[in-house]
Order: C-alpha cells, then structure tokens, then sequence
C-alpha cells in the first residue's frame, strides 16, 4: 500500500511513481442551480461563488488532475458524479464590485458518472464515513476526502477508484 502523506490541505495518493500525488475532494452544489447534467454538457466548468473562507483555501489547494466527488446539495443529497480539476485557482470572476474578499474558482471537467448515487443518508449510517468531512462539516462546500474514503465511496457508486 502506498504511503499516505498530507499535502496541500488535503489527503493524497500516488498516482503513479513518477507522477505528483492526487488529491481527492468534494464539491457541493444545488442541483437547481447547477446540476451534474448541466456539469457534463458543459465538459469543464468554473466552480464559481464559492464565499467561505475554509471552502476558498481548499479551492486554492487544488492541483489540476486532482479529482472531486459531485455532490448534489439541498435536493437528492447525493454524490453522482467525478470532476477533475483542469484548471488551478484563480480569481472568481461571479465577485461583485466592491465584494471583499479574495474568492477564487477552478475549473472542473466531467469524468465520470456514479452508476449509483451514493446517498448522504447511507454514508450517516455507516460508521465507516463518522469522520468523514461531508457529515462532521456538513455546510462546508468543497472539503478534502481520504484516499480510503474515496475508495470505499467509488466502490459503493459502483466504479473503480
């Protein structure tokens, strides 16, 4: 097993021994607002008006070809799909004249459905996902996932890590 190591904010994983490490993520949003259709048939997408300070330095950890579960927030509560970040932070072009803050965005590019969602109700069930960030910081809208989590996230939306 490759060894784990803390990076950017988030938990990581080898992707080969030549490459960076991967970092993995979770990203939230409300599929009235923006859905995970409406994610790939755009392919890639800024991830704009992302305004918690914990949310943003997360946004600004992301490596591009790091990968992000797709959370439906609000209606289904739900992970459906994986995004891959294509391109690294930079500012948010949604802030409003005279906003304060220094938000920033990335953009994200469709991989991957989940062939079954995976609800937020079963991981609150399984104390297997009791740490995990999606249920103890339950309004943060883009979070760090463990590389366990991730794997054992994958295997129940029924696709390979």
């Amino acid at each position: 097993m490759a060894t784990l190591r803390l990076c950017h904010a988030a938990f990581v994983s080898p992707k080969d021994k030549d490459a960076a490490p991967m970092a993995y993520w979770l990203v939230k949003s409300e599929p009235d607002a923006f859905s995970w259709t409406q994610q790939v048939a755009n392919a890639v997408e800024p991830w704009t008006g992302v305004r918690n300070h914990m949310a943003k330095n997360n946004l600004k950890a992301m490596k591009k070809g790091d990968r992000a579960f797709f959370y439906h927030s609000n209606i289904g509560k739900e992970i459906v799909g994986i995004v891959e970040v294509a391109r690294e932070a930079y500012p948010d072009p949604t802030i409003e004249p005279g906003e304060k803050g220094d938000w920033v965005c990335v953009d994200m590019k469709a991989i991957k459905p989940l062939k079954t969602p995976v609800t937020l109700a079963h991981l609150k069930a399984d104390p297997d996902f009791a740490d995990l960030p999606l249920i103890r910081q339950s309004r943060l809208s883009v979070m760090a996932i463990s590389p366990e989590h991730w794997a054992a996230i994958c295997k129940l939306g029924g696709i390979k890590p």
